[in-house]
């Protein structure tokens, strides 16, 4: 589940670019959204159905600054809770998904930019 809050959080990241208004994000959103990819993060294999329309909703769902700095800081922290997360699946999830990100996914993005 944290690799899940990692990849939502990241390809919230990299759409800050909207205005500031108050957050509405929650990491309990975040997650439910990327629950479904956690086994995807672990072992690979084909990117599951659910997983990709719940980081298509993430993304929909982050259109605020605020919303996608919550996500950045909701993945990372769930990314450290998942064992056995293999990082480079949580890289090419966002492109396998159909959503475009103008940077590389990592724990270490700097979620207040």
């Amino acid at each position: 589940m944290a690799g899940l809050k990692l990849v939502s959080a990241l390809v919230l990241c990299v759409l800050v670019v909207s205005p500031i208004a108050t957050t509405a994000l929650t990491c309990g959103d975040v997650s439910s959204k990327m629950a479904s990819c956690v086994q995807y993060l672990q072992n690979g294999g084909a990117v599951p159905a659910p997983c990709c329309n719940g980081v298509r909703a993430l993304n929909s769902m982050a259109r605020t600054t605020p919303d996608r700095q919550t996500a950045c800081r909701c993945l990372q922290n769930a990314a450290r809770s998942i064992p056995n997360l293999k990082a480079p699946l949580a890289v090419s999830l966002p492109g396998k998904c159909g959503v475009s990100i103008p940077y590389k996914i990592s724990t270490s993005t700097n979620c207040n930019r």
